[in-house]
């Protein structure tokens, strides 16, 4: 099996996510971008907000080359591997983005936790992550015909697979409240196929209405707020009083 290390990233495009854009807060004084690609998405949120320091993270030089372009800094390098220093020097974020970036990471929840915990102040994350329970990954897997490629679900590239309620227990067990998440909705199933899919949810006891709706969905875009980090530190014990005794 090819090592992930070796196995070429996603093809980059100038075509930022609008959807991502769209939920990103317009006056943050600092965004990070993990997997900033192209700088496409950079260059879009920058001429909203052209005062915006917008650090980059690209794990792939040459595409960290095309970020320069229009992130004001870019730091070649693994997230998941970036030292104490680097991180702290990325505490003042108020704006986490993650657009289809989160599902090739080893541990999204550990870093999740460390973006909040390390937050000098209140911070959100917004991300885009495909969903692996769309109708045509639930055909793959029935067809046996679970083929990676070189982009879109079956990218070969991801190490984490998300469903609606996955993701959003991703979010919650790592500290942050989602407040926005919407689908993106690009091709329909025949509806022979949906209502398969129904058939199979209702005979696994569950809704099958919903699950029809969670498999037309082909990415989720999220907007999440960190919660407050509760100090853990115990309380020095209190101060006796001594009382004197009137005389």
């Amino acid at each position: 099996m090819q090592p992930v290390q070796d196995i070429q990233q996603t093809p980059i495009n100038d075509i930022h996510n609008a959807d991502v854009l769209h939920l990103m807060r317009k006056d943050a004084a600092c965004v990070v971008e993990v997997g900033s690609s192209s700088g496409a998405l950079a260059r879009a949120y920058r001429e909203l907000n052209s005062d915006c320091r917008y650090v980059g993270i690209e794990i792939v030089e040459e595409y960290a080359q095309a970020s320069r372009r229009y992130c004001t800094d870019v730091i070649c390098g693994n997230v998941e591997k970036l030292d104490d220093e680097a991180f702290s020097d990325l505490s003042s974020a108020q704006s986490w983005v993650f657009a289809d970036a989160l599902e090739h990471l080893y541990d999204p929840w550990k870093l999740l936790k460390k973006i909040r915990q390390e937050a000098s102040g209140p911070v959100e994350v917004i991300a885009c992550v495909p969903n692996a329970q769309n109708w045509s990954l639930q055909t793959c897997l029935n067809t046996g015909r679970f083929i990676y490629q070189d982009s879109g679900l079956l990218d070969r590239t991801h190490i984490r697979w998300f469903t609606r309620l996955t993701l959003i227990d991703l979010f919650h067990s790592s500290g942050f409240q989602i407040v926005d998440m919407r689908a993106r909705i690009f091709h329909q199933p025949d509806p022979q196929v949906l209502a398969a899919i129904g058939q199979m949810a209702q005979a696994s006891g569950v809704d099958p209405e919903q699950a029809k709706q969670d498999a037309i969905a082909f990415q989720y875009v999220v907007k999440a707020v960190a919660e407050p980090v509760v100090d853990q530190t115990p309380l020095a014990p209190r101060a006796k009083v001594k009382r004197r005794k009137a005389a």
